[in-house]
């Protein structure tokens, strides 16, 4: 099984929308039974709370189905759970590192490194309330994503 954890700040926006779009990607492809796919965040801020309202509303005029995630917080044991630990931004990494130590497997990745504008991060839409760009974004770098895990698949 295949296990992938994205991160954001408050696990409400960007990293559950990561979540329902790379979910939508695998169930399309039909793999979803070999996928494990999960979000959280950096902070402590949202812990409990639902998927924002913009994140629910640009997946739904795109139709892809969202679930009943609670923000949660990422833990240090979330590194040997998971095989790619996605962070949106480079605070989102730095805060990521801070939690989890060290990397020794370089499980942990800026989803847009998985695209032709790797280093780039995924803009808040928190803070912008564009969450139409947020999506572009998250779809690219999920796409990316996953050709890069089926590639690697592909080669074992």
């Amino acid at each position: 099984m295949i296990r992938v954890l994205f991160i954001c700040h408050g696990n409400i926006c960007r990293s559950t929308m990561a979540e329902y779009v790379m979910k939508d990607l695998v169930s399309k492809a039909g793999l979803s039974d070999e996928f494990y796919i999960d979000s959280a965040a950096t902070s402590r801020e949202e812990i409990g709370n639902p998927v924002h309202y913009g994140t629910r509303q640009k997946l739904r005029e795109v139709g892809i189905p969202c679930g009943d995630h609670r923000a949660r917080q990422m833990r240090r044991d979330d590194y040997d759970r998971f095989d790619y630990i996605i962070g949106m931004d480079t605070w989102n990494i730095r805060n990521m590192n801070r939690i989890l130590g060290s990397d020794p497997d370089g499980k942990v990745s800026k989803l847009l490194d998985f695209t032709e504008r790797q280093g780039e991060d995924i803009a808040d839409p928190w803070y912008t309330g564009d969450f139409d760009l947020t999506y572009e974004d998250v779809r690219e770098g999920c796409d990316g994503l996953f050709c890069h895990i089926m590639g690697k698949s592909a080669e074992a």
